[in-house]
């Protein structure tokens, strides 16, 4: 499994990008889909994600994580079935031959629809964060972060959580194996997977304890309290960046056009 939030070392289009043009994308991204409630406008958002992320040479890292966001698209259809029925009903989650309980749990339209615009909604904002972060290399990150005036202690506790999960991925994967070359057997099915899990929860938990105190270590060494910054390299706009923002700015003055003018294009 591909790891989640991992930066990929590449040279396409969007790691060409200064980070604040991919913050700027994501917040009119998020916007725009929050707002919009039309299947069919998603559905042309996730597209516009993927050509920009197969123009950038990113497409297949975006597509590693389709697996999850396909189950997590299913799960948000179950639960508005479940919790929001509404329109005419296309069947029930129970067969009608059960005893006592057949019939129940009615399949609505308006639940289906509603569940898969949460979906779309979701997807949208997982790939575009993804796309956001595969290609940023944290220390770009932070100097941006700094520049818009953000408190430095918030900036450290954001990108160290960005770090840790990819870390813990892989650790936990490596624990897996390790567990198993070791004659573990912990069943197949869902049982299993469960099963799978509590050799792997407690030296993984040990392990992140223990980093976090080498961390924090590595950082009070590195003169972090002293408030002096020394950076490599300073990211400035580009060509590319001036046209990314001039493209946002022009889809986000459409896209208001269109909510205040002809909101049936995407309501």
């Amino acid at each position: 499994m591909a790891e989640i939030l991992q930066y990929v070392h590449k040279d396409g289009l969007f790691h060409r990008l200064t980070p604040f043009s991919k913050i700027l994308l994501i917040i009119v991204v998020a916007v725009m889909c929050v707002i919009a409630t039309g299947i069919p406008f998603l559905l042309l958002m996730v597209a516009a994600l993927l050509a920009l992320a197969y123009a950038s040479d990113l497409l297949r890292e975006l597509l590693q994580q389709l697996r999850l966001l396909l189950v997590m698209s299913v799960v948000f259809i179950v639960i508005t079935v479940l919790t929001m029925p509404n329109g005419a009903t296309l069947g029930t989650l129970v067969p009608p031959g059960v005893p006592v309980i057949g019939g129940a749990i009615p399949v609505t339209t308006g639940a289906v629809i509603i569940g898969i615009i949460l979906a779309l909604r979701f997807m949208v904002l997982i790939f575009a964060f993804q796309l956001f972060l595969i290609s940023t290399q944290p220390r770009d990150l932070v100097h941006t972060l700094e520049r818009l005036h953000m408190p430095v202690d918030y900036i450290l506790m954001f990108i160290i959580a960005l770090r840790f999960i990819p870390t813990l991925q892989i650790e936990g994967t490596r624990i897996h194996e390790a567990q198993l070359a070791r004659g573990y057997n912990p069943g197949t099915g869902l049982l299993g997977k469960v099963r799978s899990v509590q050799p792997i929860v407690v030296p993984l938990v040990s392990n992140a304890l223990l980093r976090s105190t080498v961390l924090g270590l590595t950082i009070d060494m590195r003169g972090y309290r002293t408030g002096t910054r020394t950076r490599v390299r300073e990211r400035r706009f580009g060509t590319v960046d001036y046209l990314l923002i001039t493209s946002i700015s022009v889809v986000a003055a459409a896209f208001a056009v269109a909510v205040f003018l002809a909101p049936g294009l995407v309501f």
